[in-house]
């Protein structure tokens, strides 16, 4: 069911050796004044001044500005920052090397600017730097080298975005990272849905299954090493482990029914899932190390979808123990459950944002769908997007971001129903499609890699 090319192109990847100079930490330049404050509501874009990276060679030089290209489309889907066209550019990329002029980039309403080179080194590898500049304060406010295999310039590429964007927000960012999704294909009524994985912005994308078995809702380990996800075989569903560098799967456990919704607990020591039996559905964590397993819930309704506070004490799940589909929190050990959502409609798919201060959920009112948030204790609903169907969101790492999937109504025939990935912040102004080559579902997004 996996395909070897992958895992083996995957782990190549990942072997890729990627070094980290810090170089401009200096003490005696200018404190900057360039500041994005992400916690107000919603914010006019920073004008942001992306350069082509330099090379004097051809290679390195379309190398640059393939990087440069990649950092801009970062950081402007983020919705803060606003990269100026380069075709009002006064300063070509050679001459930014010596120092910005910086009167050049004010007359074109930059803020903040970025240059940096590419260089092919004797031994191989590509050594890239990059600048982050002041524009008004004229002062360096971070910069950074690198050294990797040519061909891992994108990643290079995420990691200095992040470093903007870090710099500027004083908050973690989220470009280096990848999400595994389902792929689907097909008729809407014989899907074809395969596990694939991406960058965050939809680019290298690797299947991991070749679609024999229907696959459903994986997750990602705190590590972003391993995978579980649902899976059915002769017809029942099973929970499965998938480590992503050698691409050994195994059955999660030895239940005597189906289990379903997996979740990596955060502490990466547990799988968090529901297990099925007698028409009865109940939320059971399995530890990692010993395979051995714990009912959490015993009550005769359906219980499902939990999901880990970030220190591992507190669970969220779904359930209808009071007569619709609602969200409960409860201890880690099952103790003091406690229903949290109270709103009118019903609600599923709770997960935990990483920073521990909002839970976000799919919501079902008034035959509309809609994806939004809470804090763990129920108040503070804001729904972030409506549409036909919207569903699974799925936290960045920085617990600024969401994605989900959007499906469209198809016609009676069967037609239409397109199936695409979305990403949301908490302003809920920033709604933007994932781009992906066919209908995508059920995303889920990995920690940062470095």
């Amino acid at each position: 069911m996996i395909f070897e090319r992958t895992i083996k192109r995957w782990r190549k990847t990942l072997a890729g050796t990627l070094v980290l100079l810090g170089f401009v930490a200096s003490a005696s330049l200018a404190v900057a004044e360039v500041r994005i404050d992400i916690t107000r509501g919603h914010l006019e874009p920073l004008p942001i001044a992306i350069s082509d990276f330099y090379g004097k060679e051809i290679r390195d030089g379309e190398i640059g500005a393939d990087i440069a290209a990649v950092v801009s489309g970062n950081l402007e889907r983020s919705g803060l920052f606003k990269p100026v066209d380069k075709g009002a550019f006064l300063q070509k990329p050679k001459s930014l090397q010596v120092q910005p002029r910086f009167s050049d980039w004010r007359v074109i309403n930059a803020q903040a600017l970025v240059n940096g080179s590419v260089k092919l080194q004797p031994d191989g590898r590509l050594r890239v730097e990059f600048r982050l500049w002041d524009v008004f304060a004229e002062a360096q406010m971070t910069g950074l080298a690198y050294f990797t295999e040519p061909n891992n310039w994108r990643r290079v590429a995420h990691i200095i975005s992040d470093a903007i964007y870090k710099r500027i927000t004083g908050e973690s960012g989220y470009f280096d990272t990848r999400v595994v999704y389902v792929a689907e294909s097909g008729p809407l009524r014989r899907r074809v849905k395969r596990l694939a994985i991406m960058d965050q912005d939809g680019s290298n994308i690797r299947y991991l299954t070749n679609g024999e078995a229907l696959v459903l809702t994986p997750r990602f380990s705190p590590a972003a090493q391993e995978i579980t996800y649902l899976s059915y075989f002769n017809n029942t569903p099973r929970v499965y482990l998938f480590n992503i560098e050698s691409g050994r799967q195994e059955i999660l456990g030895n239940f005597k029914g189906m289990t379903f919704a997996p979740r990596f607990m955060p502490d990466g020591q547990s799988v968090i899932m529901s297990f099925a039996k007698g028409g009865n559905s109940d939320i059971w964590m399995m530890d990692l190390r010993t395979r051995k397993s714990t009912r959490l819930t015993t009550h005769p309704a359906i219980d499902t979808s939990p999901s880990g506070s970030p220190d591992s004490r507190f669970v969220v799940f779904n359930s209808d123990r009071g007569g619709t589909p609602q969200l409960y929190v409860m201890n880690i050990d099952g103790s003091s459950v406690r229903r949290i959502s109270f709103g009118r409609g019903r609600y599923a798919t709770p997960v935990w944002s990483p920073r521990g201060d909002l839970i976000a959920f799919t919501k079902q009112s008034r035959g509309r769908f809609f994806i939004g948030v809470m804090r763990p204790d129920g108040s503070g609903e804001r729904l972030l997007t409506e549409s036909f169907l919207d569903e699974a969101p799925t936290w960045a790492p920085n617990g600024r971001v969401l994605m989900f999937f959007r499906q469209q109504p198809s016609d009676s025939k069967g037609r239409g129903g397109r199936t695409r990935l979305y990403s949301v912040d908490l302003t809920g102004y920033n709604l933007r499609e994932v781009v992906t080559p066919g209908d995508a579902s059920d995303p889920a997004w990995s920690s940062l890699l470095q």
